[in-house]
């Protein structure tokens, strides 16, 4: 395959996943915010620095309300990492690769694209948040329906899943880190009854509060709730799930393309990391530590992909 075709499928499948995941990243903090109501505009500052948008979003504004962090996060195109920018991007990466792709995957990038443009042609009101939300976590869903349904098992699939998989890892990895970046009033709140709910809020916002209940609903803790989201290979969004997937999709295209790559060893060496991590350990390093060192990691193995396969040039 084209690197160009690859690179294409791989960065639709990305920016697809990071629409949904910054939905994901705006009700952990619309949820948290209404906890915090002496202090919201900490949280959505919180909800910007872990965003990656924060910088960008200071050139502009000089203060963090609910209205504004919106509409920076769903609608600006002077974000390129809005919903509304990185759906244009998925959708222009799918015209690029439209021969790789059913029909019924094109269909859904499509639609998503139209229902979206229109959805957030004017700015969302915090009543009208839950549903926009709602609605961009949907169609995201469609189009990944029809990834698993109609696409065939090969490298174009590998390389739609290594996107999605690198993209989600690193959102679940930054909602996590928002509940410890400046969630809590004070260190002596953890542990408290307030940070029990505000983990609560993080499950849900990851779709992972019904699973985790099935599972273990006595043990609504910070520390059960951050081993669930982390360790748990049976959760879709974990990050041990996220980079078990990624590992094997790489591997797939190995013996495919009969080479093994860089991007090869790093991810297995970030699935070891994984593995001999604990929770226990990982409170003992320091959550807010061990999630940034992941997150670069994370990234550092994006990059090294893009190279390997020369997505570039």
């Amino acid at each position: 395959m084209l690197g160009k075709t690859a690179g294409g499928l791989y960065w639709m499948f990305r920016f697809l996943e990071r629409s949904e995941n910054t939905a994901r990243l705006l009700e952990a903090g619309f949820r948290m915010a209404l906890t915090r109501s002496s202090d919201a505009e900490s949280e959505w500052r919180s909800v910007l620095t872990t965003s990656g948008s924060r910088t960008l979003y200071d050139e502009k504004y000089d203060t963090y309300t609910d209205t504004q962090v919106m509409d920076w996060l769903l609608r600006d195109g002077d974000n390129p990492s809005s919903v509304v920018s990185v759906m244009k991007a998925a959708r222009d990466n799918a015209r690029l690769v439209r021969t790789a792709l059913t029909t019924e995957v094109w269909e859904a990038v499509n639609d998503t694209w139209m229902t979206l443009s229109d959805l957030l042609k004017a700015p969302v009101s915090p009543v009208e948040l839950p549903g926009v939300l709602a609605t961009i976590r949907k169609q995201s869903a469609l189009v990944r329906g029809a990834l698993h349904g109609t696409m065939l098992r090969n490298d174009i699939y590998d390389f739609a899943r290594i996107g999605t998989f690198i993209e989600r890892a690193d959102n679940t990895a930054r909602i996590i880190d928002v509940k410890y970046y400046t969630l809590l009033p004070s260190a002596s709140a953890v542990g408290s009854s307030l940070d029990n709910v505000q983990w609560e809020m993080i499950l849900r916002s990851v779709s992972a509060h019904r699973c985790f209940r099935w599972l273990d609903e006595q043990d609504m803790t910070a520390t059960a709730i951050a081993d669930f989201l982390i360790f748990d290979r049976r959760l879709p969004r974990s990050l041990a799930f996220c980079v078990k997937q990624t590992t094997e999709n790489l591997r797939y295209l190995e013996e495919e393309y009969e080479t093994r790559h860089p991007c090869h060893d790093l991810a297995d060496k970030l699935r070891g990391r994984l593995k001999s991590l604990d929770i226990t350990t990982v409170f003992e390093q320091g959550l807010h530590e061990v999630i940034t060192e992941f997150i670069r990691d994370n990234n550092t193995l994006g990059a090294q992909i893009e190279n390997d396969f020369r997505f570039i040039g």
